[in-house]
């Protein structure tokens, strides 16, 4: 399980002049701002899919376009997530401090591939975590908090305000556009739906 909320993307007018600073080419942009949004011109998309055609020294302008999403997702994809330390910064909910706050069930895991069979054995698992806590609540023992941690499993989702740009997103979509986790596969999807993205790098799902 994979979601993303509250994506904005930021910056891409002055990215898309200094885009032109190379050749001084400035009256050649023709994109605009009109009732506070941002119209991409022809003249500006010809430069910028030239230029990110032409490879990462020649597509800098990707760099300077950010991005900011919510994106909630299990530990066991957040921890491939992590490799993109350069270029990205993340503010995270808190599993330290709010582990015992709500009821552990399977609404708070991906679980969804599990057969019948699998999923009663992990709900047995929860119980197991949820009687912790329970106490947890009422003697405050560390034990029994330190006890929930290391039998949290992987499939934990997490909430992470993300931000990064459009050449880290350029990267993770051509590692992970057919990667074996399903999460990937939807993440890499949703990429290509995120304002100017695939305009600009000119992708698609079906071409890459």
């Amino acid at each position: 399980m994979i979601e993303i909320k509250n994506c904005t993307v930021s910056n891409i007018e002055n990215a898309l002049r200094g885009m032109r600073n190379p050749l001084d080419s400035w009256e050649k942009s023709d994109s605009i701002t009109t009732d506070g949004k941002f119209i991409l011109g022809p003249n500006d998309l010809k430069l910028a899919r030239k230029l990110c055609a032409a490879g990462s020294d020649h597509r800098k302008f990707l760099r300077q376009i950010f991005v900011s999403l919510d994106i909630t997702a299990p530990l066991y994809w957040w921890k491939e997530f992590d490799t993109y330390k350069v270029g990205t910064v993340a503010n995270s909910t808190s599993t330290m401090h709010t582990i015992h706050k709500k009821e552990i069930n399977e609404s708070l895991f991906s679980c969804e591939k599990l057969d019948a069979e699998r999923l009663a054995l992990f709900k047995n698992y929860l119980d197991q975590i949820e009687q912790l806590r329970q106490q947890y609540l009422i003697d405050k023992d560390p034990e029994l908090w330190i006890q929930m941690i290391q039998l949290l499993p992987s499939s934990f989702n997490q909430l992470r305000t993300c931000t990064m740009n459009f050449e880290t997103l350029l990267n993770i979509y051509h590692s992970r556009k057919n990667h074996k986790l399903s999460e990937w596969r939807q993440f890499c999807d949703m990429i290509l739906k995120i304002e100017y993205f695939d305009m600009i790098a000119e992708i698609s799902s079906q071409s890459l």
